[in-house]
C-alpha cells in the first residue's frame, strides 16, 4: 500500500482511539474539567506528564535541531530534561500539597491579591499561545505532507480533533487521550530508529548505533564519518560546537526555568490523589521522557548522515521520490544557481543550492532511509499525537484561565458549578479557535522556535512560584512587580530581535551577546531581583499567609497531605 493509504488508516485508528477516550472519559464536573477528578493513577499521570511536555518541538524538531546544529543542539537536550528534574524535585509536589487547580489560582492565593491572578493570567494566555502556534502549525505541516491536503487544511483537521477531546472531556478527557498518544508517538519514535541503527551501524539499539562504527565498509565511527562529510561540504565538524559559552548557558538554564514553570506541565501534578503521588508521577514520566529524549541525538545524527550521502553532488533529476513530495510543502528548496543540473549542498551561502527546513528531519528520515510505507506513515500518526497532546493541555490552561480565574475567582464567586464548567468549556472553544487562526498565519517569532515560550515561561512564572514556596516574607507587591518586569522585558527583546521590521535583528546587536531564545534568563533574574527588592520595601505577607507557605513545605504525612 501507499504511503497515503498506510497514513490514512493509522491517522483514522489514532483519531477514533482519542475521540473513543474523549467520550468515554467526559467532564461531568468543574474538579473533572480542570484536574480530572484528582484521582489519576501515578502511572498513568507520568506517561499524560510525558505526552503533555513532549510537544511537536520534542518528537519533529528537536532532532532536526541536533542534525543541523550538532553539538551547539545539545543545549535543547540539557536544557529541556533539566527543567523536568527541576520541576520535579522543587515545584510539582509542594504546589500539588497547595491543592489548586491552576498556576494563577495559586498565585492569587498565596499573593492574596486578584491583581496577581490577573497578572498571572495574562502570562499564562501569552505563554499558553506563544507555544500553541507551533504545535498547531506542526499538525498542518504533517497532514500537508503525508495526507497531501492543504497546510492550512491541515490545522482546521487538528483544530476539529482537538475541540473534541479538549471542551468535551477536559482535564479527564485529556489525560486519558495523552496515554494513548504517548504510547503512538514512542512507538512512532522508536521503530524507524530501530530501522535505520540496524541498516547503517549493525546495533538494533540507537543509543549504541549512535557510538558505533558505520556499515560503509571504512570501519568509521558514525561520528567520526559526519564529522568528514561536514567538513567535506565547507560546515564545521559535527562535533564542534560554535556558540559562546554565555549563550549556551542562557539557553539551557531559560529552557530549564522555562519547563519548571509551564503551566500546562505543571497542571498535571493536580490531578494525582496525594503528594507522594505527585513525586511518583514526576519519576515516572522522567522515565517515559528519557526513551525519546536518550534517542534523540543518534536519530539526529542517523538522519543528517543519509541525507548528506543522498543529495550532495546529485543530479537533481534523480531525486528520490520522498525529494519531490517535500518539495511540494516548501521545506525544501532546490535553486540551480549554476544551471548544471546537480545539485550544490555545500556552507558557502552563495554556491549553496539547497534550503532545507530542520523540521523535516525526523519525519523524513524513515524516507530518505527507504523504510517500508507503514513506518513512514507511522511517524506521521506520531507526530500528530505529540503535537495535538500538547495543544490539548495548553488550550485547557486558557480555557480555566478565563472560567475559573477570572470568572469564579473574581468576576463572579457565586456562580454555580455547571455554569462554570459552561464558561470552562466556552473557554475552550475561544482557545481553540484562536489556536487555529495562530496555527495559519504564525507570527515570525513564534514559528522561528517554541523556545521563546520557555522563555517567557521563565521570566514570568518561575520566579513568582519558587519565591512563593521558599520565601514566607515575598509579598504581592514584589511578585507582582517581578512577573510584570519579567515578562515586558522578555517580550521586548523578542519583538526586538525575532520580529522582523523592528529594529535590531542581528547577533551582534544581541545583549551580552544573548539570543532571544536564551535571554529568558536574563528576564528571569530582573524578575528575581525586583520582586525581592519591591517585597523587603513593602509590609510583610499576613501572618495566616506565611503559616501557609511554612504548612506547604513540611514534609511530614505527605501522602495524606491532599487535604490542603
Amino acid at each position: 500500500m501507499s504511503v497515503l493509504t498506510w497514513t490514512i488508516i493509522l491517522v483514522s485508528i489514532t483519531f477514533a482511539l482519542y475521540i473513543g477516550i474523549a467520550i468515554w472519559s467526559r467532564a461531568g464536573s468543574t474538579k473533572d474539567f480542570y484536574v480530572a477528578g484528582g484521582g489519576v493513577s501515578p502511572l498513568a499521570n507520568g506517561m499524560a506528564t510525558a505526552a503533555d511536555w513532549m510537544s511537536a518541538a520534542s518528537f519533529i524538531s528537536m532532532a532536526g535541531l541536533i542534525s543541523f546544529m550538532g553539538y551547539d543542539g545539545g543545549v535543547y537536550l540539557m536544557g529541556w530534561t533539566g527543567g523536568y528534574v527541576l520541576l520535579a524535585l522543587l515545584l510539582a509536589p509542594y504546589l500539588r500539597k497547595f491543592g489548586k487547580f491552576t498556576v494563577p489560582d495559586f498565585i492569587g492565593d498565596r499573593y492574596y491579591s486578584n491583581v496577581a491572578r490577573t497578572v498571572a493570567v495574562i502570562c499564562a494566555v501569552i505563554v499558553s499561545f506563544t507555544y500553541v502556534a507551533g504545535q498547531m502549525r506542526g499538525v498542518g505541516v504533517v497532514f500537508s505532507r503525508f495526507l497531501e491536503v492543504d497546510i492550512n487544511t491541515g490545522v482546521y483537521i487538528g483544530m476539529a480533533l482537538v475541540f473534541v477531546y479538549a471542551v468535551l472531556g477536559g482535564m479527564k478527557g485529556i489525560t486519558y487521550t495523552q496515554v494513548a498518544q504517548y504510547c503512538v508517538l514512542i512507538f512512532a519514535y522508536m521503530v524507524p530508529a530501530f530501522f535505520i541503527s540496524m541498516i547503517m551501524t549493525g546495533n538494533i539499539i540507537p543509543q549504541f548505533g549512535f557510538g558505533d562504527t558505520i556499515n560503509d565498509g571504512s570501519g568509521m565511527y558514525l561520528l567520526d564519518k559526519l564529522d568528514q562529510l561536514h567538513t567535506d561540504l565547507g560546515f564545521a565538524e559535527y562535533t564542534s560546537g560554535s556558540k559562546s559559552m554565555i549563550d549556551v548557558f542562557a539557553i539551557t538554564f531559560a529552557l530549564m526555568v522555562g519547563t519548571a514553570g509551564l503551566p500546562h506541565v505543571i497542571v498535571r501534578f493536580f490531578t494525582v490523589p496525594k503528594v507522594s503521588d505527585a513525586r511518583k508521577s514526576a519519576g515516572y514520566a522522567l522515565l517515559f521522557i528519557a526513551v525519546l529524549y536518550t534517542m534523540a541525538p543518534a536519530i539526529a545524527a542517523f538522519a543528517r548522515t543519509n541525507l548528506i550521502n543522498t543529495v550532495s553532488e546529485q543530479p537533481y533529476a534523480e531525486m528520490p521520490q520522498w525529494f519531490t513530495s517535500w518539495e511540494e510543502t516548501e521545506l525544501i528548496k532546490f535553486n540551480d544557481k549554476n544551471g548544471d543540473g546537480i545539485i550544490q549542498y555545500v556552507a558557502n551561502p552563495e554556491a549553496n543550492e539547497l534550503t532545507i527546513d530542520a523540521d523535516i528531519m525526523v519525519l523524513a528520515n524513515p524516507e530518505i532511509a527507504n523504510l517500508p510505507n507503514w513506518v513512514i506513515a507511522l511517524v506521521a500518526a506520531g507526530g500528530l499525537a505529540a503535537a495535538l497532546s500538547t495543544a490539548a493541555g495548553l488550550l485547557l490552561v486558557i480555557s480555566a484561565a478565563i472560567s475559573h480565574d477570572l470568572i469564579k475567582k473574581q468576576i463572579n464567586p457565586d456562580i454555580s458549578d455547571k455554569a462554570e464548567l459552561w464558561w470552562a468549556r466556552g473557554g475552550a472553544v475561544f482557545a481553540v479557535i484562536v489556536a487555529g487562526y495562530f496555527g495559519i498565519n504564525p507570527p515570525g517569532f513564534v514559528a522561528a522556535t517554541v523556545a521563546l515560550a520557555f522563555g517567557l515561561a521563565a521570566s514570568s512564572f518561575f520566579p513568582a512560584i519558587i519565591l512563593g514556596i521558599f520565601d514566607k516574607r515575598m509579598n504581592r507587591e514584589g511578585a507582582v512587580a517581578g512577573m510584570v518586569v519579567g515578562i515586558l522585558l522578555m517580550l521586548f527583546y523578542m519583538v526586538k530581535y525575532k520580529l522582523q521590521g523592528f529594529g535590531g535583528g542581528t547577533p551582534d546587536d544581541w545583549w551580552l551577546g544573548i539570543s532571544p531564545e536564551g535571554f529568558g534568563t536574563v528576564a528571569m533574574v530582573f524578575n528575581l531581583v525586583v520582586a525581592v527588592v519591591v517585597s523587603r520595601m513593602t509590609a510583610a505577607p499576613p501572618e495566616d499567609v506565611q503559616e501557609l507557605v511554612e504548612d506547604i513545605r513540611i514534609p511530614q504525612g505527605a501522602g495524606d497531605a491532599s487535604a490542603h
